[in-house]
């Protein structure tokens, strides 16, 4: 008898070891911009769809410096950017995810704050770690400036990869790929992509981009068609590059001039939304080589349903958009057929997240709707951050995108960073 409960004890140790490497599993960092996919995909089950300003909050705290950067989220680790406006120093800070507290914060650069457009930040580009090194990229008096620490917030190295220039001031959110640290660097000048050794900050290869015009699309990566694809939109194109050695794959031109917006991949397609002076939606066949504007079009919309700066998001069989003026908009992934299109918001900043088959759309205003997609529109939650007095100068707002990890959705507003969902049992805390 004896011997059995020992079995039937050793059994159940097993399970419930595999039920907690399974959770274990589940759980995803959050590394950079749009996560650990460069798409705003996240593959936990049970992220929080209803809350308030006050209700499943598991902490608030005040943002040490504004900016307009999304939070990253690495294990037990919190990395925010933001600026000091009367030092003029731009501060990397660490906190503790399980309240909030800081952990440390560090100087990265001290320079006047550039000329930029009155939606943009000092500090809008999201740093992004490799779980030993946290990568971040500011502007420094007319140069690209890319820093590295460590966890302890010890300096690596810094560098400057080249010029940059832009009346819009700067938003250029470094990428990790295998040994390299990559940044573009679209702008008004001798324009270029840069790839940097993540350990010294050496430059590896450096791309020019013929077309020189300003744009602040952060590139997605895949294996696609048998290649390592590179793919971003911007400076009057939409192109693929092999991101070990900057070599170009296919180039598509056009449809416009400026982007913004992330590309997202699904269905052997590639997703493209933008940008200025004119507004386009289309797919991209990723199959081509050399210029392929004339042959590797899918489908292709233009008009108002098109966000310029929210990147946009592919669930299943849907692709859906959140412009810039608050218009919601359901397509199918294959044919682009719009399945509904409804007026959410006055303005969304944030780019769209999802988890658990459901889309996150967060406003300036701090209002998060959850959406259902399919043919119907279909609301599920409607979670309001605080009371948005739009008129008044001490209003909050939210520009940056949010971030999910471990069960929790983290949100940054314009004063505050909040933590949505149940708050981490405290191991080894009293």
């Amino acid at each position: 008898m004896l011997f059995m409960q020992r079995i039937c004890f050793a059994f159940v140790g097993v399970a419930l070891l595999g039920f907690v490497n399974m959770a274990d599993l589940r759980a995803e960092n959050w590394p950079g911009w749009r996560g650990p996919r460069g798409d705003g995909t996240s593959l936990e089950q049970g992220i929080p769809v209803r809350w308030s300003g006050a209700e499943n909050v598991a902490w608030k705290i005040a943002v040490p410096h504004p900016g307009h950067a999304s939070p990253i989220v690495w294990g037990e680790r919190i990395f925010l950017v933001g600026t000091n406006l009367e030092t003029q120093e731009r501060i990397l800070t660490a906190l503790d995810r399980g309240d909030g507290a800081i952990l440390w914060q560090r100087s990265v650069v001290r320079a006047p704050l550039e000329k930029k457009h009155r939606l943009n930040s000092y500090s809008s580009s999201t740093p992004v770690t490799d779980g030993e090194s946290v990568y971040v990229s500011f502007l420094d008096e007319g140069q690209m400036l890319a820093a590295a620490y460590d966890f302890d917030g010890t300096e690596r190295w810094k560098a400057h990869p080249g010029v940059f220039s832009s009346v819009h001031g700067y938003c250029s959110s470094p990428i990790v790929f295998e040994d390299k640290l990559i940044i573009n660097g679209d702008h008004d000048g001798d324009a270029y992509i840069v790839a940097l050794d993540k350990q010294t900050g050496q430059i590896k290869w450096k791309t020019p981009r013929e077309n020189q015009t300003r744009s602040y699309c952060t590139p997605i990566i895949r294996d696609i068609d048998g290649r390592t694809q590179m793919v971003l939109s911007g400076s009057k194109c939409v192109a693929s590059f092999d991101p070990r050695d900057g070599s170009r794959h296919w180039i598509i031109d056009g449809p416009t001039e400026q982007f913004v917006a992330s590309l997202v991949y699904s269905h052997d397609l590639l997703f493209v939304t933008g940008g200025f002076p004119e507004h386009h939606v289309l797919t991209i066949n990723p199959s081509g080589n050399g210029n392929v504007t004339s042959s590797h079009i899918a489908w292709h919309h233009t008009g108002k349903l098109a966000s310029y700066v929210p990147s946009p998001i592919a669930v299943g069989d849907y692709f859906l958009v959140a412009s810039d003026e608050g218009q919601a908009t359901c397509l199918d992934v294959r044919t682009g057929e719009v399945q509904w299109s409804n007026h959410l918001s006055r303005h969304f900043s944030a780019s769209l997240v999802t988890a658990g088959g459901l889309v996150y759309f967060l406003d300036d205003y701090g209002v998060t709707q959850v959406v259902k997609p399919g043919r119907n529109f279909e609301a599920v939650a409607v979670n309001k951050l605080f009371d948005s007095v739009e008129d008044s100068e001490d209003r909050d707002a939210c520009s940056a995108s949010p971030a999910i990890s471990q069960g929790q959705i983290f949100i940054r507003s314009d004063k505050s960073l909040y933590c949505i969902g149940k708050s981490p049992p405290a191991v080894g805390k009293k």
